[in-house]
């Protein structure tokens, strides 16, 4: 077989050209929205005449929507898009990807939301290590000490100037007691999209969290890795950054939400 029928036979493949669709859709992101198609090259390998015929395929079917010279997701996807998540609950469109975010990492991963001067574990995924911190459906904890607190009261200012009001009782050594001192680590976080902590509020305990947010880019909770510091020192929290914003990202894209400063 000559490779001008390799190829042929290649293109004419439905599971081929799926994968190579869903390789071009995946490309895209909420922090890479429009993309060109060098970028779309780049992002996944694909020879550029392959890249070219596919992106004017989707394009005339409503899947990416040409602007200018790049291109973005087409506006006709959230319509397939919407029946996918309607009538489910958000956690129960949440929580298959805290089992993704556990399973790549081996931690517990927990979703977090505020209530009143309190952040609640209303979704997780355990880990499958006998050593483990303990957390449960439903467990309240402070918001001043752990990331996820810092998360949840990063975007909501409202929330800290509460929490501010009351005294910051120390639960280990490295609580902040010191309303300036979280102020500061809070505005940071802020600035950076996460939060790492370690024994802020169990000993010998760590985490690292960043938040999600719907549509109206407003915070729905926060996106929670945490387990021993024996496995999870400063070093292996940091690494895990980027699998945590991803989930992050993906949380937030699949309850039709965005990014603040975000048209």
């Amino acid at each position: 077989m000559s490779a001008a029928d390799a190829s042929a036979k290649s293109s004419s493949n439905p599971l081929l050209v799926l994968g190579k669709i869903t390789s071009i859709l995946d490309a895209f992101s909420l922090s890479r929205p429009v993309l060109s198609l060098s970028d779309i090259r780049e992002y996944t390998g694909m020879p550029t005449s392959t890249v070219q015929r596919l992106v004017t395929n989707l394009t005339s079917q409503g899947f990416l929507d040409r602007e200018e010279d790049a291109y973005r997701i087409g506006m006709r996807m959230a319509y397939w898009a919407a029946p996918a998540t309607r009538g489910m609950e958000v956690i129960d469109v949440l929580s298959p990807l805290l089992k993704t975010l556990r399973d790549t990492t081996g931690e517990t991963a927990c979703f977090f939301k505020a209530e009143q001067h309190y952040r609640v574990c209303v979704a997780m995924a355990e880990t499958r290590h006998a050593l483990r911190r303990e957390m449960h459906l439903g467990k309240v904890l402070p918001l001043y000490a752990g990331s996820a607190g810092r998360v949840l009261l990063a975007w909501d200012p409202e929330l800290m100037d509460a929490v501010l009001k009351d005294p910051l009782e120390p639960i280990t050594e490295s609580t902040i007691t010191s309303s300036e001192d979280l102020e500061s680590v809070v505005k940071q976080t802020r600035t950076d999209g996460f939060a790492i902590t370690v024994a802020e509020r169990e000993h010998g305990a760590s985490g690292l969290s960043a938040p999600v947010f719907d549509s109206a880019a407003g915070l729905v909770g926060a996106v929670t890795i945490s387990g021993p510091t024996l496995r999870m020192p400063l070093e292996t929290c940091e690494a895990w950054v980027e699998p945590l914003l991803a989930t992050a990202e993906h949380m937030t894209r699949l309850i039709g939400g965005r990014f603040p400063g975000e048209a």
